[in-house]
């Protein structure tokens, strides 16, 4: 299967998905579907250095950014820029097919 043909796939993939209204959003509908407290979530420092949640599940990813309770950005000097920390990958049962 070529490169375009994989692009169409998941384009058309993404647009069935985006049809679907999910109420709940501290769930994973995924294959292995669980609450997201199961899965353990690791940091992403962004290119500002600032902090955020992040879980990965083998197929879904979930990405929050990290506030205090103020509301404002967490930039906790975790790691570097652009890096990740953390189990971020632990937690599910589906393995990463990538």
């Amino acid at each position: 299967m070529n490169i375009l043909k994989i692009t169409a796939l998941l384009a058309v993939a993404a647009g069935i998905s985006a049809c679907s209204e999910k109420i709940d959003k501290t769930v994973d509908r995924g294959f292995d579907s669980k609450d997201l407290t199961q899965l353990k979530a690791g940091v992403w420092i962004d290119p500002n250095g600032c902090d955020h949640w992040i879980i990965d599940d083998g197929v879904e990813g979930y990405l929050s950014q990290r506030l205090d309770k103020f509301g404002k950005p967490v930039c906790s000097g975790a790691g570097p820029s652009s890096t990740a920390t953390g189990d971020f990958k632990r937690g599910s049962g589906f393995p990463d097919p990538i």
